[in-house]
């Protein structure tokens, strides 16, 4: 029975394949040397390796399939196609590739989020050791001199360092929360200390809290170096758990881990330590809420292999959350949504070329694929505009500001 239901879900894969090759502009190459899809010169190229393994895995799990016949090798980029332009024009058709029909079994087919990912205090530590545990020396390989893990802004995308544009991302988080000389600031996610030391720079006194040991231990390093530990300080402490008040709270790109269920949870926290006239502001990547609110509950190939316990919000969802359970509405946005697809484009070429300084640290090839398809499908992302991000001022309100 197995069998024949794998040989049904097969042949129906092929029709996806087939009926997807006529809605994209992508061109695919088989092993037998057909080809389906545009022929014009330019056009990205999936050039298919194992069809029938390609067919197998989509027919028994679609949403999980296209990544891990990646890394299986059943696929992969045409000799001159680029991965994310050949996965861009997926993302930009993302939400109707599927068949419509078929797009109606999603509530069947989807798998539910694992029970173990939730992001309870226990589940939270494991979720971020998952992946931010796993080597600072693996970061280190493809991050810039600032160790920065999130969206850069840039002036010029041709000609700017990655550090220069990463530097003006955090001054303007820091500058939408009026830090300067003397602000108690909060950090909610230290990353490895980028923000916390550009805040301390400034003279703020920087509390900034993490899961994740590792990230801990280098960030604490970082700001001793520079001879800032007397204005800065991590600590290994959960969100919900956090102690005092702050002139100002920031937060970068870790809602995304944070989990729907655990908003309310979140904003009421920043709310409760914000001192009378302080500023928050957060960067979160987004997505469109109709497109939040069909994925919400179910498991995909990020959650599984790269962030688990992740939940990317709309702003329509981070609006309401506030105005539902917090003081706090926002006030200013700017939106750098194509900037993160420069920045992921960097980040995979110095991967890419440093696999040799990566490689001996214990990762495989298997490993290798699923980190480029990660940095590489990310960009189509934000490329093809499906994802967005944005930095978000939030405050009290009617409060005067503080001085």
């Amino acid at each position: 029975m197995s069998t024949i239901y794998d040989a049904a879900a097969s042949r129906i894969a092929q029709s996806i394949v087939r009926l997807a090759a006529r809605r994209i502009a992508v061109r695919f190459e088989l092993p037998d040397g057909t080809t389906w899809g545009p022929t014009m010169p330019g056009t990205p190229v999936l050039r298919v390796v194992d069809a029938a393994s390609f067919y197998r895995r989509l027919g028994r799990d679609a949403k999980m399939a296209f990544g891990e016949a990646y890394v299986a090798g059943d696929w992969t980029a045409g000799d001159d196609t680029d991965l994310a332009d050949l996965l861009t024009p997926f993302a930009a058709k993302l939400a109707t590739l599927v068949p419509a029909p078929l797009r109606q079994l999603r509530a069947v087919i989807d798998r539910k989020l694992p029970h173990h990912t939730a992001n309870t205090r226990d589940g939270s530590k494991s979720n971020i050791e998952a992946h931010y545990d796993m080597s600072n020396a693996l970061f280190r390989a493809f991050l810039d001199e600032t160790m920065t893990y999130s969206c850069a802004w840039f002036e010029d995308f041709s000609s700017e360092s990655l550090e220069t544009a990463q530097l003006r991302k955090i001054d303007g988080i820091l500058d939408y929360a009026g830090v300067g000389r003397g602000t108690r600031l909060l950090e909610i996610g230290s990353g490895w200390g980028s923000l916390a030391i550009r805040a301390a720079e400034r003279g703020a006194h920087v509390t900034t809290i993490t899961l994740s040991q590792e990230q801990a231990e280098l960030a604490t390093e970082r700001i001793k170096e520079r001879r800032l530990d007397d204005l800065a300080a991590v600590k290994l402490v959960d969100y919900r758990d956090v102690q005092g008040e702050y002139d100002a709270i920031v937060s970068v790109e870790m809602i995304e881990a944070v989990g729907e269920e655990f908003w309310p949870s979140y904003f009421r926290t920043i709310d409760r330590h914000l001192a009378p006239g302080g500023k928050v502001a957060i960067q979160a990547i987004t997505m469109s809420h109709e497109r939040m609110v069909a994925t919400r509950n179910s498991y995909g190939w990020i959650q599984k292999h790269i962030f688990p316990g992740g939940l990317i919000p709309s702003l329509q969802a981070l609006d309401d959350v506030c105005l539902q359970h917090t003081s706090l509405r926002v006030s200013d946005r700017r939106e750098l949504g194509m900037h993160y697809a420069e920045t992921l484009r960097r980040w995979r070429q110095r991967f890419n070329a440093n696999w040799q300084v990566i490689q001996p640290q214990g990762f495989d090839e298997a490993f290798r694929r699923t980190w480029e398809f990660y940095l590489a499908y990310c960009e189509a992302g934000f490329a093809s505009r499906y994802l967005g991000v944005s930095q978000i001022r939030l405050k009290r309100p009617g409060e005067a500001p503080l001085a």
